[in-house]
């Protein structure tokens, strides 16, 4: 093409054309040509009459393309030619081509019929009245269809669910307080025409039918993913593109959310007595495995308790046991037997499968089992003796974005020492409260050990029972401190949560229990790091105790924890393995028999942390990441319950004037070992000597001066020695 050509359509069009151009002695490199510039050869082929004279110019496949001479005429033709093609490259459809726009019937909830406004870009939401995501996006959508209804943009919502009700989706527009109409596609027609996959999942068409855009609305939220804000906002970018007249840059992105279950033709033929039904194969599943989360007044988002609703969902249950998001149970279930302990066994998950591509059959309504039994209230068996609330008013639970964790202090005003051998922790709303904590907080003076946790709320997870005679002491003038972690729902929801205490007179416990710290607060993980190991470790342990269970902590880059139980004799044992650890499921691991702790050398922990681009809940991958309490920050914490015989037992080992050989034995053993591990993790040179530049931004910070005890500016095996001695 003639270059000042080029620079006219590159000035009219806003479009560089200037790739076309070409000269007999410099060509360009051979090319494939792309889809519009096979519309453009067409659109030449065509007008024989008045190219006749030009001849060939595109480019074939390897072909170069050579300068020709142009005549004013040809060069108005082709002009003409290059607008309508840019037109065209303008509105290249997702699809391919466009659709039969709009569809013949369209429905809203009231039966009555929707139409698409003429002459506007239509945006499509599908939405589902249960769907996490699409309850979260549900008011952004309608901020967007008020900025844009003016600007020639109309939004449309569209449920594609098998499950969902006219009443139900009406609910649903009001309680998120969507105006714009929505249509009950009841026989899933229009996502067939879309292609529509997931609620919430958007298209942008034109008025002939082209999608211009398909996918996401931003990049916010995901499935257990929730940033602070969006990074990518996909659909109002494409919005934004096809009103001005440009392409969009990016017309397709992945939609997340929930699955727009398809029912699948069974295959013919098959004995109806060979068929897996509901009543009789998927509904006991559901009892053993969901339906403890997933019924009314918990905090599974949807029902899994009926045939009508279950089927709506069948899809999305499989895809979330293959991804083992469900049932949520983070442990390696071949390491260590748990109380509770959570999981989808491959033959329950293959008939489910089954169920599927069978066409989800009902079965006999006779085969359904019952539902097990649903305590709305308190689990134990009598009312519990003290009941506190977080605070004397709820908490405002936004409905959207990130809300940080919240704390909050009772006094409960006890004037005496009290034995407590239960507590449960009951939210106010459970669709909001991912999980909260009570701990104790101790007066100054009380000589208290261990810290003071008095009881949790994890979904799904069942208040913990203490043996019988086993019993926690929260002494005289403790304060209780909850610690609440909410999840938005997509409406503003009041939360006001509470502590139920259930207390044993002193005379009736046999054994103390109480909560020891297993902690590394000197590391520092690099950027980018997707594997960053820290370990931390205990070995003092009270006689005759035994560890009950324990919870991992870390923050949003944690990553793995493992437990070992290390003997004497330098063996270890493996207690607990959490290859993906998931910050949003704070599990409290029960062992179903108690860990004797006497015959241990020590625990050894180990946390993994990803600092990566690949963690999709990294904060800031280019950041180094130390000790805090901020989420954005880290901590490698392991909390673990102990129970220790009343009446004389002490928490701590024996003075050491008091120690037998064996006893100094065993302590000089650990303490060289604490220095062969200092110096294999800090000596990079491997010189038997650590200087400052060897270590840590955190360990020079808040360790490295403690240890250097003769201020020479290094640290030698004797100080480490000297250290760990102190320690232990």
């Amino acid at each position: 093409m003639n270059q000042n050509l080029a620079s006219d359509l590159a000035e009219f069009y806003g479009y560089d054309f200037s790739y076309l151009c070409g000269s007999e002695d410099e060509g360009i490199s051979p090319m494939k040509p792309t889809n519009y510039q096979l519309r453009l050869q067409r659109m030449v082929r065509n007008s024989t009459d008045a190219l006749a004279d030009v001849g060939t110019w595109l480019p074939r496949s390897g072909d170069s393309i050579k300068a020709i001479r142009w005549s004013a005429d040809c060069r108005l033709i082709l002009c003409i030619c290059f607008a309508l093609t840019f037109c065209l490259f303008n509105r290249v459809s997702v699809a391919g081509g466009p659709l039969t726009w709009p569809p013949k019937k369209m429905l809203g909830t009231d039966g009555e019929p929707v139409l698409v406004e003429p002459g506007k870009f239509t945006v499509l939401c599908f939405l589902g009245t249960e769907c996490p995501l699409a309850r979260l996006y549900g008011p952004r959508l309608q901020s967007l269809a008020d900025q844009y209804t003016d600007k020639g943009v109309a939004f449309l919502g569209v449920n594609s669910n098998l499950q969902d009700s006219p009443a139900e989706i009406d609910a649903y527009a009001k309680e998120h307080s969507v105006t714009f109409p929505i249509v009950k596609d009841s026989d899933q027609s229009i996502a067939d025409l879309l292609g529509a996959t997931r609620t919430p999942e958007v298209f942008i068409v034109d008025s002939t039918g082209l999608i211009r855009y398909q996918g996401r609305i931003d990049d916010q939220y995901e499935p257990g993913v929730a940033r602070a804000s969006p990074t990518q906002n996909d659909l109002r970018d494409a919005i934004d593109a096809v009103l001005s007249g440009h392409p969009v840059a990016q017309p397709k992105t992945n939609g997340v959310g929930c699955l727009i279950t398809r029912i699948t033709r069974p295959k013919s033929g098959q004995p109806e007595s060979q068929s897996v039904t509901f009543t009789r194969d998927i509904a006991p599943i559901l009892n053993r495995r969901c339906v403890e989360c997933h019924r009314s007044g918990e905090i599974g988002p949807m029902e899994l308790s009926e045939y009508d609703e279950v089927v709506g969902w069948g899809q999305m249950i499989l895809e979330v046991i293959d991804q083992k998001r469900m049932p949520p149970w983070h442990a390696d279930p071949a390491v260590g037997h748990f109380v509770g302990q959570r999981s989808m066994p491959t033959e329950e998950r293959n008939a489910i499968e089954s169920w599927l591509q069978q066409g989800m059959p009902q079965g006999d309504p006779a085969d359904l089992p019952p539902l097990p039994p649903h305590n709305d209230g308190w689990q134990f068996p009598t009312q519990p003796d003290f009941e506190f609330a977080m605070r004397d008013r709820p908490f405002m639970v936004p409905a959207d974005g990130v809300v940080e964790y919240q704390y909050y202090v009772v006094d409960p005003k006890w004037t005496e020492d009290h034995w407590i051998r239960g507590a449960q922790v009951v939210p106010g709303d459970p669709s909001v409260v991912h999980h909260a904590i009570v701990f104790v907080r101790p007066p100054d003076d009380s000589g208290f050990d261990g810290i003071g946790w008095m009881g949790a709320y994890v979904p799904g997870q069942r208040a913990v029972t203490l043996p019988p005679g086993h019993a926690r002491l929260v002494p005289a003038g403790s304060k209780l401190v909850f610690q609440m972690h909410y999840t938005p729902n997509g409406r503003i929801t009041p939360d006001t949560s509470r502590v139920g205490v259930w207390e044993i007179p002193a005379r009736d416990v046999s054994h103390e229990v109480f909560t020891q710290l297993a902690i590394n607060h000197q590391f520092e993980i690099p950027p980018g790091s997707k594997d960053h190991v820290v370990s931390m470790s205990v070995d003092r342990f009270p006689p005759n105790s035994r560890m009950l269970g324990i919870t991992p902590h870390m923050h949003l880059r944690g990553k793995a924890f493992q437990l070992d139980a290390r003997l004497r004799d330098g063996s270890s044992n493996p207690l607990l393995r959490v290859p993906h650890y998931d910050f949003n499921w704070q599990h409290w691991y029960q062992f179903r028999e108690p860990i004797e702790l006497g015959s241990l050398d020590s625990l050894q922990m180990s946390v993994t942390f990803d600092n990566s681009t690949a963690n999709p809940f990294n904060p800031a991958p280019e950041d180094y990441v130390s000790w805090g309490d901020q989420t954005w920050e880290e901590m490698a914490v392991a909390f673990f319950d102990v129970a220790i015989p009343r009446g004389g037992a002490k928490r701590k080992p024996d003075r050491p004037e008091e120690w037998t050989g064996e006893q100094i034995a065993v302590m000089e053993k650990k303490i060289e070992r604490l220095a062969d591990e200092f110096f294999a993790r800090m000596d990079l040179n491997k010189d038997g000597i650590v200087t400052r530049d060897e270590t840590s931004v955190t360990f020079r910070r808040h360790g490295f001066n403690r240890m250097d005890r003769n201020y020479d500016g290094k640290i030698e095996r004797d100080e480490v020695v000297a250290e760990a001695g102190e320690r232990l």
